[in-house]
């Protein structure tokens, strides 16, 4: 029974050393970063990826190349397609020319009927013809007049009906031709580019494996700076604010510790049970807010590497 008291003095003086430390931390939380994953956008074989794990990639750099040998096999059809239906229409030119030959012969005929309408007038004038044989004249030009109007008009058909056909035909090099368009796309994007300026984490796949649309290639972050995801409870949240200047800290040697400048760039508005791995510092609370801290790695600063934030 006489222990309880002396176990009870020296919790209060292990708290009261832990605040006095020089150390006293407001939250504290894990550094994680802004991660890419970079997949695959079309199927096919990985002719190459040079992307390795730690590696440092420039953003817009190709790094990597899927094999397009068959869509650009596919490309090639279309556009043989597109060739052919030009041999598909219908050339007017010889059924016309036809039909202008017989309107000629016909404006022959024609001709001829008026000339010799003309000298059986003037024979008529001199008694020298009946007038039987001007009607017989003016019933031919007449016949041959209609004659040329039926040929006429079956040229004008013949060009209406020959275009329509040729339009129907080559009204289908329309959607060809965005076909090729789309193939062409695919095989621009048959190369891997690389998004962002960033160090490469995880690879995932290795040249000569076989890919698909969405299959994950490699994982890529910005090393350059980290966040740092802390919890405070509801009693710290409304001593803070974003954009607001912290303090944090980093394990250096058994009892020192590394100091950065952060920035509070997100606070959760949304409460949430305290994680078993994380303390607060009021350990008793059962609601804490999540919060992000942006801090520039000077190279030291790692991903799951744990610090602590002092507001």
């Amino acid at each position: 029974m006489k222990l309880k008291p002396i176990l009870l003095i020296a919790t209060m003086f292990a708290l009261f050393s832990c605040n006095n430390n020089g150390n006293g931390h407001d939250a504290s939380g894990t550094f994680e970063a802004d991660e890419v994953v970079v997949s695959s956008i079309q199927a096919g074989k990985i002719l190459y990826l040079n992307a390795e794990e730690g590696m440092n990639l420039s953003k817009d750099s190709v790094v990597g190349l899927i094999d397009y040998e068959n869509l650009k096999l596919q490309q090639e059809q279309v556009e043989e397609s597109i060739k052919a239906l030009s041999e598909k229409t219908i050339d007017v030119i010889p059924q016309v020319q036809l039909l202008q030959n017989q309107l000629s012969v016909q404006q022959s005929q024609l001709d001829n009927l008026l000339h010799e309408q003309k000298r059986v007038e003037n024979l008529i004038r001199s008694d020298a013809a009946t007038g039987k044989q001007l009607d017989d004249i003016n019933a031919q030009i007449d016949l041959v007049k209609k004659q040329m109007t039926v040929t006429q008009q079956q040229i004008t058909v013949q060009k209406t009906s020959v275009a329509t056909q040729n339009r129907g035909i080559l009204s289908e090099a329309g959607p060809l031709e965005k076909r090729v368009a789309q193939f062409k796309d695919l095989i621009t994007k048959a190369g891997v580019l690389n998004p962002i300026n960033g160090t490469v984490i995880t690879k995932y796949a290795e040249a000569g494996e076989m890919t698909s649309p969405g299959k994950a290639l490699y994982k890529i972050a910005d090393l350059s700076e980290l966040n740092l995801r802390a919890y405070v409870t509801g009693i710290q949240l409304p001593k803070i604010k974003l954009s607001q200047q912290v303090k944090v800290m980093i394990d250096e040697g058994k009892k020192k510790y590394k100091e950065y400048e952060g920035t509070i760039i997100w606070i959760s508005d949304k409460a949430e049970f305290t994680p078993k791995t994380i303390q607060t510092k009021e350990e008793r609370a059962n609601l804490v807010y999540a919060i992000k801290v942006k801090v520039k790695n000077d190279g030291y600063l790692k991903i799951g590497m744990y610090g602590e934030v002092k507001l």
